[in-house]
């Protein structure tokens, strides 16, 4: 598979590396890790249902949406690290004052909740969108799909990190400070703690002093160069559709599945840690195969299978209210989830210009923050209404017709991946 190792990392500069500290340090705190283990738990502790955690989410996730094509305007004018240095400082402070709101009278509780977590969208939206753009710019056009591969591994093994930390750290934080595990309070300061350890990959991204090796270079994915040519508002248009359908699945597992285990099956917090990081560990082999699946069959084609995939593995939680066929369905769609991600990353990607590549990472990601929006602020009313298998259904519907679209969106390679 000819996937760097550190000794390759090495070599690729001190940049490179600094980067990936940060990269890992994101996914353990925030995307996939504690955050996402124990947030929603928090809510729940505070005596919030799923119409009002869909709330809170859903200010972030729009805040998301609408920061994130900016983020690549200001990202292509200002350079990316300038704009992660600043993106992580608004993730670390909403980070930390989120958790705050128990210690707040009632009333004050749910305004803090919505102000902090945009906060902390916003800082994620200037961090994530330009993260893309800094490695294609910092790395060879050859060993792009091998990097996002390696990226995409580091982050799920970080994120099955701290999914596990973060399961068992409200009853360790209970244990010491004499509190009760169900208590807001030990919830509390487990999220603390996960914002203060993106402190480090703030100073690592601050470090990181990268040599460009573009932007000379053009794509490289043989079956890309057809639709570069095309104008360039209504390819944005068309990936940020099928972004928009792609996501679906994930958006409605990763944000209720929590709830639901929680809430409606009754699973104590420390076996739901150790499930979502289940999920995450398989997503190390399954990012590592990327490369490797690429090569062989092309990135098109990947994409298509892998969303048909994530599509069936959604299925197990809408059908069998049982704690180990959810747990089978959120590994799988993980796992499929990342493969889909690296793949159709590096195809938009170099469907374009280097000059236009962070525009492309904006739309991508604020098309990916319209669909989470959407369905993480209507899905609570939906599971209040017709209960949770209906939402997860909904979603795989709508993945596996993600499959199709790209299929109709990008003909040119249909000939092609099947020759």
């Amino acid at each position: 598979m000819n996937i760097p190792g550190i000794g390759g990392l090495r070599r690729l500069g001190p940049a490179v590396g600094l980067y990936f500290t940060t990269i890992a340090l994101v996914a353990f705190a925030v995307d996939g890790g504690v955050y996402s283990v124990l947030l929603n738990l928090f809510l729940v502790r505070l005596g919030y249902g799923p119409e009002l955690i869909g709330l809170v989410n859903s200010a972030g996730t729009l805040t998301f949406a609408l920061s994130s094509l900016p983020a690549g305007v200001l990202g292509q004018r200002y350079g990316s690290r300038q704009m992660m240095v600043i993106g992580l400082g608004l993730l670390i402070a909403g980070c930390v004052l989120l958790p705050l709101a128990d210690a707040l009278p009632v009333g004050w509780r749910l305004p803090w909740l919505v102000a902090n977590n945009v906060v902390l969208y916003l800082g994620l939206a200037l961090y994530f969108v330009n993260t893309a753009p800094y490695l294609m710019d910092v790395v060879s056009a050859e060993r792009r799909n091998r990097l996002f591969s390696l990226q995409t591994a580091l982050s799920s093994l970080s994120a099955f990190v701290g999914s596990l930390v973060g399961g068992f750290l409200p009853a360790l934080i209970a244990l010491g400070l004499g509190l009760s595990s169900e208590q807001p309070a030990a919830y509390r300061y487990a999220l603390i703690v996960a914002g203060l350890a993106l402190i480090p990959g703030w100073l690592a991204i601050r470090a990181a002093r990268p040599v460009s090796v573009g932007p000379a270079d053009v794509p490289v994915s043989p079956d890309a160069a057809p639709i570069a040519v095309a104008p360039i508002a209504g390819l944005l248009v068309m990936i940020a559709l099928v972004r928009v359908l792609q996501v679906s699945g994930l958006a409605v597992t990763s944000t209720f599945f929590n709830v639901y285990l929680d809430s409606a099956l009754l699973v104590p917090t420390a076996q739901i840690g150790a499930i979502i990081a289940a999920g995450r560990l398989l997503g190390v082999p399954s990012a590592l195969a990327t490369s490797a699946l690429t090569a062989r069959f092309g990135n098109r084609t990947v994409v298509i299978w892998a969303s048909l995939g994530t599509a069936v593995s959604i299925l197990p939680l809408a059908l069998l209210p049982r704690w180990d066929a959810a747990a089978i369905g959120f590994i799988g769609v993980v796992g499929l989830s990342w493969i889909r991600y690296a793949s159709s990353l590096v195809y938009f990607l170099e469907l374009v210009p280097p000059n236009r590549r962070a525009t492309v990472s904006g739309v991508t990601e604020m098309a990916a923050g319209v669909c989470y929006t959407v369905l993480t602020f209507g899905g609570g009313y939906v599971i209040a209404r017709v209960g949770y298998p209906s939402l997860f259904l909904a979603g795989a519907a709508v993945t596996a017709l993600s499959a199709l679209a790209f299929w109709w969106a990008f003909p040119a390679r249909l000939a092609r991946a099947a020759g």
